[in-house]
C-alpha cells in the first residue's frame, strides 16, 4: 500500500451506526423537549417530519455519488469535480471548521454532564481528559474509531428502543399509572401552538438534530465495500430516522403536556429535564436521570469522536488535492492522517479553551460561525448531486452503471436545496421585528455565511476556476480518490 493512503477498515455495520449515530444526539435528548414546548406537540412533529424528508433526499443523493465515487473528501471532492473546484475548496475548509468547532462544544458538554455526579470537580479536567480519549480512539487506526462508534451509537439507539416501548405502554395505561391516550396532544392550543413562527424556529433546532448523518459520505473512503455497504447504510437511515426520531417526538407530545416548563430548558446542566428523563420518571424508574446522563455523556462523546474524524479527514483531503499544505497528507502506518489529526485536536482545544476565558464571548461567536456550516454542506450535495447526474447522462453514460440510484430525481436534490436555503435564511428571523433590526443577533446568527463566500470567492479569483462544462465532467476513479 503506497504511503499517503487511508485503509478501507469500515464494515456495514459501523457504516450504519456512523449514520444513524450521527443523527441521534442532545438534539433528540435535550432540544425536543423545546421543539414541543414551542410549536406544540404538532408543529414539533410537522418540523421534524418536513426536516427528515429533505434529509433522506440528500443521504440518497450522497449515497448514489458515494457508491459510484467513495472518497473520504466527500462533498468537497464531487463539488470540485461535478461543480467548480472553488466551490469545493470552500465547502471542505467550511466542512473541517465546523466538525473541529464541534469538539470544542462536546468538550464542554462532555465536563458539564461530569458535574451531574462529581459537582466540585474543575471542568478542564473532564474536558482534557475526553480530548485525549477522543484522539486516542482516531490515533489508533480507522477501525477503532467505527469500532468505538459502533458502540456509542448502539447505547443510543438502545435508549431510544427502550423509551418507546415504555412510552408506548404508557400511553395505554399498561404502565406508570392511568393511560394517558391522546389528551395531551389536543390539551390547550396543542397540537400546534405559537404559530408560523414558531414552527420555523422548530425547523432550525430539526435542522441541528439531524448534522452528521452526511458521515456516512465522508467514511466511504474508507469503507471495505462501498459499492455494498453505502446504499444499504442509506437505505436503513431512512426508515431509522422516522422510527426513533417522529416516533420519539410524538410519544414525548402524547405523555408530557406541552406546557410542561419542565420542557422549556434544552440545556446539557439541566440534564435532570431531558424529555426522556421526564417520561422515564413518570413510569417509575427513580434513576432516570443518572441513566439518561450516562447515555447523554455517550452521545456527546460520540459527536465529538465523529467530529474529530470527519474533519481530520477533510483536511487530508484537501492536502491530497493541494487544497491545503502537503505537510497535512502524511499518513501513518495504519492509514491515519497524523498531522490533520494534531490540528484537528490542536483546533477543538484552542476553541475550549476560549469558553473559559472572558465571558466566552470567543466561544459564542465561534459556535455560531460554525452553526451554519452543516446546512452549507448539505447545500453542497444537493447542488453537486443534480450537477453529477445531468453530467453523468450528458456524457451518454447510461444510469445502469450507478451502484445505487437516487429515487425521484431531479425532485430531490431541488427540494433539499429550496428546504434548505429556508432553514439558512431564516435562521435568526426574530432579528427583524416591528421595532427593527437587532444587528448584532443579525451578526451573529449569519456570521457563517459570509465567511463561506469570501473564502469560496478568493480561491475562485485568484486561482480564477470556472464551473465545469458538463461533457468535461471527470468520472474516473484516480489514486486520490482511495
Amino acid at each position: 500500500m503506497s504511503e499517503n493512503q487511508l485503509q478501507r477498515g469500515l464494515k456495514a455495520r459501523h457504516l450504519t451506526m456512523i449514520a444513524i449515530g450521527g443523527s441521534i444526539g442532545t438534539g433528540l435528548f435535550l432540544a425536543s423537549g423545546g421543539s414541543i414546548h414551542s410549536a406544540g406537540p404538532g408543529g414539533a412533529l410537522v418540523a421534524y417530519v418536513a426536516i427528515s424528508i429533505m434529509v433522506y433526499f440528500l443521504m440518497t443523493s450522497l449515497g448514489e455519488m458515494a457508491a459510484f465515487m467513495p472518497v473520504s473528501g466527500s462533498f468537497s471532492t464531487y463539488a470540485t469535480r461535478f461543480v467548480d473546484p472553488s466551490l469545493g475548496f470552500a465547502l471542505g475548509w467550511n466542512y473541517w471548521y465546523n466538525w473541529a468547532i464541534t469538539i470544542a462544544v462536546e468538550l464542554s458538554a462532555a465536563a458539564l454532564i461530569m458535574k451531574f455526579w462529581f459537582p466540585n470537580t474543575p471542568s478542564i479536567l473532564w474536558s482534557a481528559l475526553f480530548l485525549v480519549l477522543m484522539f486516542g480512539l482516531n490515533l489508533l487506526s480507522v477501525k477503532s474509531y467505527g469500532e468505538s462508534e459502533y458502540w456509542f451509537a448502539l447505547i443510543k439507539v438502545v435508549t431510544v428502543i427502550v423509551f418507546i416501548v415504555i412510552g408506548v405502554l404508557m400511553i395505554f395505561g399498561i404502565m406508570g399509572g392511568e393511560a394517558v391516550g391522546f389528551q395531551n396532544f389536543t390539551k390547550g392550543d396543542a397540537p400546534f401552538s405559537g404559530g408560523f413562527m414558531a414552527l420555523l424556529g422548530v425547523f432550525m433546532i430539526a435542522g441541528f438534530s439531524f448534522q452528521g448523518t452526511e458521515l456516512v459520505g465522508v467514511a466511504a473512503g474508507e469503507s471495505e465495500n462501498p459499492a455494498k455497504n453505502i446504499p444499504k447504510a442509506i437505505r436503513q437511515i431512512f426508515w431509522r430516522i422516522l422510527l426513533f426520531y417522529i416516533f420519539a417526538i410524538f410519544i414525548i407530545g402524547l405523555l408530557v403536556p406541552y406546557d410542561n416548563p419542565n420542557l422549556i430548558s434544552g440545556d446539557i446542566a439541566d440534564i435532570a429535564i431531558s424529555p426522556f428523563t421526564i417520561v422515564f420518571e413518570k413510569a417509575g424508574f427513580a434513576f432516570a436521570a443518572s441513566v439518561m446522563n450516562a447515555v447523554i455523556l455517550t452521545s456527546v462523546l460520540s459527536a465529538g469522536n465523529s467530529g474529530m474524524y470527519a474533519s481530520t479527514r477533510m483536511l487530508w483531503v484537501l492536502a491530497k488535492e493541494g487544497k491545503a499544505p502537503k505537510w497535512f497528507a502524511k499518513v501513518t502506518r495504519n492509514g491515519v492522517p497524523i498531522n490533520s489529526l494534531i490540528l484537528t485536536a490542536l483546533i477543538g482545544a484552542l476553541a475550549f479553551l476560549s469558553s473559559l476565558f472572558g465571558d466566552g464571548e470567543v466561544y459564542i461567536w465561534l459556535l455560531n460561525a460554525s452553526g451554519m456550516s452543516g446546512f452549507i454542506a448539505w447545500l453542497g450535495i444537493a447542488v453537486s448531486h443534480y450537477r453529477f447526474r445531468k453530467a453523468f447522462l450528458a456524457q451518454g453514460r447510461d444510469l445502469k452503471e450507478l451502484p445505487y440510484r437516487a429515487k425521484w430525481f431531479p425532485f430531490g436534490p431541488i427540494f433539499a436545496f429550496i428546504i434548505c436555503c429556508i432553514v439558512i435564511l431564516g435562521q435568526n428571523y426574530s432579528a427583524f421585528s416591528a421595532e427593527g433590526i437587532d444587528w448584532n443577533g443579525l451578526m451573529v446568527s449569519y456570521v457563517g455565511l459570509p465567511l463561506f463566500l469570501i473564502v469560496w470567492l478568493v480561491y475562485k479569483f485568484t486561482k480564477k476556476t470556472k464551473l465545469v462544462p458538463l461533457e468535461r465532467v471527470d468520472f474516473s476513479m484516480d489514486e486520490n480518490s482511495h
